[in-house]
Formats: structure tokens, C-alpha cells, sequence
């Protein structure tokens, strides 16, 4: 384990598409989502506490989840634990956690992971990040992880690899062609029989001299509000500079605003049993299912001529089905979510109407 190697976490979104369970005040990163006796910031914390020092790992998250953060992972320091005021979407996330860890370390190697996946093979994605870390620490690259796909799905992001040049000591990285945004289902079938694109998993590595580099050159509006930091990075003035810096930085993902960009991108195409664990439906994939498809939590749901539905009630609530199929059943915190599968997307639309009729209370 090098003690170069960082990783940042990021954590501080809601998670809406799980609501009703996850809500503003407790988001589904911090819930034990799966059932494992894990939060979902547990599992990642602690996978990456394996390839580096744990207190080489930040967390960014809101203000708000501070506590929250600092209960469910013991030990961590006040300093690892990145507080944004407002959210500004990933690059200014990025940003923020390049400048601490410039603090530190110039020549560190970091990962840049979401809080909320899953991820099945471990050992395997360690494996990865590994032979990622060695080939950012031998080449100026960007690099991020690519999914090879199962099925055409129009709830990612794609990768397009080109033939040309790859990483001799791992011929699974290979230079980035194209970025799509999540397509069509008709566009995503054409992917599929392609073959070399891959699902964007939001995940990066990278040295900090290139991913600084790249700020400097494709987000330099973003790069000099944090560069007047230096100094304040890890003492007592950062809050209040942090404060005022969210203030007045623009929202704009890390993907759009340099990968999309940057000419020294690669990928290394990976399958470790990956999900982002975005929706209810890539929830019920990932949870046991009884001999009609039905994936259920809570110890008093009894279910009748029903199949292919997720149910995710109290334990001290008795609850019959009764004739659903494809349904989504959800109670948590006083809200009842009745939802067709196939209609999980407006979720963050009933959300939004739920706030605006019903006051945050329930949101």
C-alpha cells in the first residue's frame, strides 16, 4: 500500500430515486440499503481502505451529513471529512479535494469514487484500481472506469473505446474515442453489438499533477476560485473560504467539464459486478427474490398471485398483496409509494410535487 494513494468519496447527493426511504435529512449512502449490516459509505470506506491509508481517504459531502459521517465511520478526522455548503455537482467537488490533498501530498495518485455503489467482486475491482493506479503513476492520463455492458441500458452514460492505443501492462485500458450521454433504447442497442463501448461508471483515477493540469486548462474559472485557498486548506479559515467560494462557482460535472474535453483520456473496461444503485429497479436485481420474482423486506408481507414486484415495508407492519406484478411497494417515515417498475423515473417528479403540495416534511 502506497502512501501516496487518496481517495475521495464523494457523498453528498440525496438519492431521490430512492425515495421514499431515502429523504434529505438520512440519503441512501448512509443507509444499510442491501441488508449486509453495512451502510453503503461503510462498504466504500472500508473497500478502499484496503489500497490506501485510511487517512489518505476524504469524504465530500454537505455540510448537513457531517455527524452523520463522522457516526458511521469511527476514527475518521475532522480534516478527511470535506464539507460543501451548496451542491455544486462533481467537478467542483473534485476541485475542492485536489487543493487538500495538494496540502499534503503533491505526488499523490487518487481514486474518485461515488459513496452508493455496489460492487460484488471486490477483490476484482481492487485488482483494477490497482493496475489503474500504476498506469496513471507511469503516464500523464485520465482515466475512469468502464463497465462492459449486460444489456442495452438507457440509464447510463457511455464510453467508447478506440483501437489504437492501449497500456501495455494491462491491455484492458484502451484511449477514450467518444463519451454518450444516456441514449435511446434504439442507440443503445446499437451500442451493445458493437462492442467496444462501455457503461460510465463515475468512477476516476488520476494523478493529481494531471487532473490539476486539466482543471488549469479546460475548467479555469473553477481552478482559481479554489487556487486563492492555498493556506487555508486544512487550518481554521477553510470553512469560511469554502463558504464564500460555493458561493460563486458555477454547477458542472467533472465529466462534461474536463473528460469530455481532455485529449489524454483513457478507460480500463472492467466487469466486477457493478451497479450504481440508482434506482429501485437496480435494487431489485441486487436483492434475493422468492420463486415468483418477488424481492421483499420486512418480516410481515404476505403476497398473492403477485410476481416481479420489490417491497421494501416496516418489520412491525403486516401488509398483503394481493394481484400486482412490476410493482414497486414502499413505506418509510409516514409515505406509502405504490409505483409501476416500468414508471420509477418519475419518482423525482413526485418528489418535486410532494415539496411543492406537501412542504418538505415528507421530502
Amino acid at each position: 500500500m502506497s502512501k501516496h494513494n487518496f481517495c475521495v468519496i464523494m457523498a453528498g447527493g440525496i438519492g431521490a430515486r430512492f425515495w421514499p426511504m431515502s429523504r434529505t435529512s438520512h440519503p441512501k449512502q448512509f443507509i444499510d440499503i442491501l441488508g449486509t449490516g453495512e451502510t453503503l459509505i461503510q462498504q466504500t470506506f472500508n473497500r478502499f481502505a484496503r489500497i490506501c491509508p485510511k487517512e489518505n481517504i476524504y469524504i465530500v459531502t454537505n455540510d448537513i451529513y457531517r455527524e452523520m459521517v463522522q457516526e458511521q465511520i469511527p476514527g475518521i478526522a475532522p480534516e478527511q471529512i470535506l464539507c460543501e455548503p451548496s451542491r455544486r455537482n462533481t467537478a467542483p467537488c473534485v476541485a475542492y479535494a485536489n487543493y487538500c490533498i495538494l496540502a499534503r501530498d503533491p505526488e499523490a495518485l487518487i481514486v474518485v469514487a461515488p459513496s452508493d455503489h455496489i460492487i460484488l467482486k471486490e477483490d476484482i475491482f481492487l485488482e483494477n484500481i490497482r493496475s489503474g493506479l500504476q498506469a496513471v503513476s507511469e503516464h500523464n492520463w485520465l482515466l475512469t472506469l468502464g463497465i462492459k455492458p449486460s444489456r442495452p441500458d438507457t440509464g447510463y452514460g457511455y464510453i467508447q473505446f478506440s483501437d489504437g492505443e492501449v497500456y501495455p501492462k494491462d491491455p484492458q485500458i484502451r484511449k477514450v474515442k467518444t463519451f454518450t450521454e444516456k441514449p435511446d433504447l434504439d442507440l443503445a442497442k446499437t451500442f451493445l453489438k458493437c462492442g467496444d463501448f462501455l457503461w460510465n461508471s463515475g468512477i476516476f483515477i488520476w494523478s493529481l499533477k494531471s487532473i490539476m493540469q486539466a482543471f488549469e486548462s479546460y475548467l479555469p474559472e473553477v481552478d482559481t476560485l479554489f487556487k486563492q485557498g492555498i493556506g487555508q486548506y486544512g487550518t481554521s479559515g477553510e470553512k469560511d473560504f469554502i463558504s464564500k467560494t460555493y458561493m460563486v462557482c458555477k454547477s458542472i460535472s467533472i465529466d462534461y467539464g474536463v473528460m469530455e474535453k481532455a485529449p489524454n483520456v483513457f478507460v480500463l473496461a472492467a466487469d466486477f459486478g457493478w451497479s450504481d444503485l440508482g434506482t429501485w429497479g437496480s435494487l431489485y436485481e441486487n436483492r434475493l427474490q422468492d420463486a415468483n420474482g418477488n424481492a421483499v423486506v420486512g418480516k410481515n408481507v404476505m403476497m398473492y398471485d403477485s410476481s416481479n414486484c420489490i417491497v421494501n415495508m416496516p418489520d412491525n407492519k403486516l401488509v398483503v398483496l394481493e394481484g400486482l406484478n412490476d410493482y414497486i411497494v414502499v413505506e418509510s417515515q409516514e409515505v406509502l409509494l405504490i409505483c409501476k417498475k416500468s414508471d420509477e423515473q418519475q419518482i423525482r417528479q413526485f418528489v418535486n410535487d410532494v415539496r411543492l403540495e406537501k412542504g418538505e416534511k415528507f421530502v
